[in-house]
């Protein structure tokens, strides 16, 4: 079997993003995550794939530290934004999720308004001198999250009130209304149906013009049309990570072939 601790990117380091080596997560006594090294590249997509349960979505929320809310959770390793540890302890894990954004599985906008969602970030991180300031970057927002021209008669309406997809691009819409750069996305289309899928599938290859995003994924279909860099994951280690495109027809190890051809998963 093969050592992966180290799955390496032949990439400038100026390109590297996010910089993880041997990272180890517990819940308990439980070995969630084991021995994770990997680097994520900037403005670029990375897709996690694997099958229910290998760690793929444990990993992800270590990288905005979401595993903190969970007190039975240990993280350990090294996780660098830019070259800097994320979990050193100056800081401050509410900014840290300013720079990464997370949109969830299932669409969670809060029980206030279309243009109260989107204005809730930049309020509590201060990035609006006024009403006016504040008006813009929530159109800009709901202009990249690909929902303006369907909401802006209706800014005050709840945004509970819209449907799925719709939700879905608001909560992208919120993420991004803090500017982040890194967009962690779970699993962002699973409640979705196929038209609604469609669309956040162009607004991901659209926001990575800006962002480094990274989706956890159960569709192998996703993964191919909107990733450039694929991570295997299998019984909470990473198998293999490359090209997207050489992940899905010439992968290297045996266990990732199973995976994609169906015999594992």
């Amino acid at each position: 079997m093969n050592d992966m601790r180290a799955v390496e990117c032949d990439v400038e380091t100026s390109d590297i993003k996010f910089d993880c080596r041997d990272v180890q997560v517990h819940y308990g006594e439980t070995h969630a995550i084991r021995d994770v090294s990997v680097q994520l590249e900037a403005r670029k997509v990375t897709s996690f794939i694997g099958p229910s349960g290998c760690g793929k979505s444990t990993f992800l929320r270590c990288l905005n530290r979401m595993n903190d809310t969970i007190a039975s959770c240990r993280v350990r390793g090294s996780l660098r934004l830019d070259g800097e540890d994320i979990y050193d302890r100056r800081i401050d894990p509410v900014q840290l999720r300013a720079r990464v954004g997370m949109v969830f599985q299932k669409p969670n906008p809060f029980p206030k308004s279309i243009y109260d969602n989107v204005a809730y970030g930049p309020r509590i991180h201060g990035l609006a001198k006024n009403k006016a300031e504040l008006n813009e970057i929530v159109e800009k927002s709901l202009r990249r999250g690909a929902i303006w021209d369907e909401v802006k008669d209706r800014l005050h309406a709840p945004g509970t009130g819209l449907s799925g997809g719709q939700q879905q691009r608001l909560c992208i819409a919120r993420a991004i209304a803090t500017e982040p750069e890194v967009l962690l996305m779970d699993e962002p289309c699973s409640a979705l149906d196929p038209i609604a899928t469609a669309q956040v599938e162009e607004l991901i290859d659209e926001l990575r013009a800006s962002y480094s995003v990274v989706i956890v994924t159960h569709s192998m279909q996703q993964a191919a049309r909107v990733s450039q860099k694929t991570a295997f994951f299998h019984l909470g280690s990473l198998v293999e990570f490359g090209d997207t495109g050489q992940i899905f027809t010439n992968p290297k190890d045996p266990r990732t072939e199973s995976y994609i051809t169906g015999r594992i998963g």
